[in-house]
């Protein structure tokens, strides 16, 4: 990152921009600069960059102190107030007019407590950078969780993790893996984070959108027309009996509350039943005879303006 570029011009947001606004930024750019998908030279650095970015934005502890001290965050004490630091950073001891540097000062300040001045590298072990990358689960796995296996590839080589799928995760969620990140600098540096964000894989009967999801719900002309109870199977497992009301057409959705994705922290999905009216394809004699009565008797006309 450049001196003149910040974590907000790196995610191309602006400085009261809400969570939800961070988080596609990243999003969009994390795609954008993925060491996996994109080969460009720059790109894992600008990876990095923006990872930072959001490891700092998308906390708002963190997101508070950036605001008020920049760059220098890290290395403000946590006592420290905006104020006594813009002080010190504008008087002699920060331009070193006299001689006297900025760790110098702050050591006095806080009884020698202050590692590391402004511009410098922390003393010390230098903990690993995090990192992130993207892992595929399935429609069930999101509804009950589980313990899986990934492989994944990275400036080390391939390696294999463990992570246990909390029931209830979304697409774009990202898990944590505490100390499976790089690996840092010195005797003693701890390890970064390791970051798996989720991606569902499609499925050929359901279809997602946040904790929501949709199935195709077939029906028979007769039953559409005269009403019925009917069975659907639940994509957590389980199944529902749907009540249909007369004269239900194509394209109805009937709405499941609380069987979508389920959300151990809040309110569940729902899950939407979309009738689709299906016609048999094969007749019999008899039924063919009985659709030709029904059409004699029938002078509705769908097509019919109005």
């Amino acid at each position: 990152m450049s001196d003149s570029e910040d974590f907000y011009q790196l995610l191309g947001v602006s400085r009261t921009a809400s969570q939800d606004e961070i988080q596609k930024a990243y999003r969009k750019l994390a795609r954008k600069y993925h060491p996996d998908v994109n080969k460009d030279p720059g790109a894992e650095e600008k990876f990095k960059a923006v990872s930072e970015a959001y490891d700092v934005l998308s906390e708002p502890d963190k997101r508070k102190r950036y605001d008020a001290f920049g760059k220098d965050f890290r290395q403000v004490p946590p006592d420290m107030d905006p104020e006594t630091y813009a002080r010190a950073k504008a008087g002699p001891g920060f331009q070193s007019a006299e001689g006297v540097n900025f760790e110098d000062l702050f050591g006095g300040m806080f009884g020698g407590g202050f590692q590391g001045g402004f511009g410098r590298q922390p003393r010390g072990p230098i903990p690993g950078a995090d990192q992130e990358a993207g892992v595929e689960i399935s429609l069930d796995e999101a509804y009950h969780g589980g313990r899986r296996s990934f492989t994944l590839s990275g400036p080390e080589g391939p390696r294999t993790v463990d992570v246990n799928i909390p029931a209830g995760v979304i697409d774009g969620k990202r898990i944590r893996l505490a100390g499976q990140g790089g690996y840092g600098s010195g005797e003693g540096a701890p390890r970064g984070d390791l970051y798996l964000v989720v991606h569902l894989v499609p499925d050929k009967r359901y279809q997602m959108e946040g904790r929501d999801v949709t199935v195709d719900l077939p029906l028979l002309p007769s039953e559409a027309a005269l009403g019925a109870t009917v069975a659907m199977d639940l994509p957590g497992g389980g199944e529902a009996k749907l009540k249909i009301a007369a004269g239900t057409s194509s394209g109805r959705k009937l709405r499941l509350r609380g069987r979508g994705i389920p959300n151990s922290r809040g309110k569940p999905g729902d899950l939407y039943a979309a009738v689709k009216i299906v016609v048999p394809k094969d007749l019999t004699d008899e039924q063919r005879k009985l659709y030709e009565e029904l059409a004699a008797a029938t002078d509705d006309n769908p097509r019919r303006p109005g």
